[in-house]
């Protein structure tokens, strides 16, 4: 999988490294290495895993490393996707201790918390490997992190909802209150809506299903928090008519059930709002 995952370009990623590095250097630099290190000397580092996982973020390293010294040379060991286990070589970096040390943190900040996305995904995905069923994450990222995070699922196997509010319409439970009702909703989200633009209507029973399905105006339907039962006799209604997408509770444990109800999708948003970070050292020696 990971030789099919398409890189994010460096475009995308570098003013997310470049505000890391700035927030991290401050008005006067790494003033302990600026003290104590004989820059003239060339050292190099490995990024090793400590513990079992999946990796992302390989390349935002490297550009780490690139924007804070041109000359340092960063060498992957592997490609975003791969299965690590503890003390699975990841990764090299040549360079002026200054250079290696300045970038150390920010490198790993962001590998990490890449890594363990990717990881906690593909536990998941491993889960309900035996359905049709693909888990997908939502719009629940970090400030300024959205692309990247998105791009952490994918390396795990898991694919990407929306990205942005204006990627599609997804109608809740606020838009159905506001906009007075189901059938008003959802008229007027197909009045409104361009020939490309998707329409999603989550419901939370399947009273509001039926309502939907006979006005048969949305292409997917989120159930949310249902339980398997409620998800399966909603698969039934819904007929292949639309996408079936389940929300709500997914853990590694509950996800197969709900995905073995039949849906098309397991939309899960601590995929990228609390996972947490893959341990990754890196370690410095002179040459």
């Amino acid at each position: 999988m990971s030789d099919l995952l398409m890189q994010l370009p460096d475009i995308m990623i570098e003013p997310v490294v470049r505000a890391a590095l700035l927030e991290d250097l401050g008005l006067a630099g790494d003033i302990t290495s600026a003290a104590v290190l004989d820059d003239s000397q060339t050292v190099r580092a490995e990024f090793r895993a400590r513990q079992h996982g999946v990796v992302a973020g390989l390349s935002v390293a490297r550009l780490t490393f690139a924007l804070f010294d041109r000359d340092a040379i960063f060498e992957a060991a592997v490609v975003d996707g791969t299965q690590v286990s503890p003390g699975m070589l990841l990764a090299t970096v040549t360079g002026r201790p200054s250079s290696i040390l300045g970038g150390e943190r920010v490198a790993l900040n962001l590998m990490s918390h890449l890594s363990g996305i990717a990881t906690a995904t593909a536990g998941i995905v491993k889960a309900v490997s035996h359905t049709k069923a693909r888990v997908c994450c939502t719009r629940k990222t970090l400030p300024g992190l959205r692309a990247l995070q998105k791009y952490a699922v994918r390396a795990g196997g898991g694919a990407n909802h929306r990205f942005r509010l204006d990627d599609a319409i997804l109608i809740k439970d606020n838009h159905i209150a506001l906009a007075g009702g189901i059938a008003a909703v959802l008229q007027s989200a197909r009045k409104r809506a361009g020939h490309l633009v998707s329409i999603e209507l989550e419901v939370d029973t399947l009273a509001q299903l039926e309502e939907a399905l006979h006005l048969g105006v949305a292409d997917a339907y989120l159930l949310d928090n249902m339980t398997p039962d409620q998800i399966r006799e909603a698969v039934r209604m819904i007929d292949g008519r639309a996408i079936a997408e389940a929300s709500g509770g997914i853990t590694p444990e509950t996800a197969p059930a709900i995905a073995e109800a039949g849906v098309d999708i397991l939309s899960v948003g601590w995929l990228t709002h609390t996972v947490r970070a893959l341990d990754i050292g890196l370690d410095i020696e002179p040459l």
